[in-house]
């Protein structure tokens, strides 16, 4: 059985034991959570498709560790003007590990 789940404003397919890198969430290491955007449940030979959400579809996870992304470097310049500017970025995430799907 999988679901496909809408957190920090993007789509992940995932099933029973997955471990997922999203978004930060707020929490601690071990924590338990409940991802209740669902938008699809499948398996074997049914699927159920949500309008826009699966009622009462909820996707159980823990939390395993926080972090940060690679750094992403912003570089802009301006030819013949002596403009450069250098920015750099680490985006926060969390790693989830998918411990059960309910319907």
């Amino acid at each position: 059985m999988y679901a496909v789940v809408k957190t920090g404003g993007k789509q992940h397919r995932v099933r029973a034991g997955d471990v997922l890198r999203i978004e930060k969430l707020e929490g601690e290491v071990g924590q338990k959570i409940t991802l209740h955007e669902v938008l699809m449940i499948g398996g074997g030979e049914t699927v159920k498709v949500g309008t826009p959400m699966v009622a009462g579809a909820k996707v159980a996870a823990e939390i395993v560790d926080h972090g940060l992304f690679k750094k992403v470097i912003v570089f802009k310049r301006r030819r013949r003007k002596h403009f450069k500017k250098l920015r750099g970025h680490r985006q926060p995430y969390t790693d989830i590990r998918v411990t059960g799907i309910e319907v």
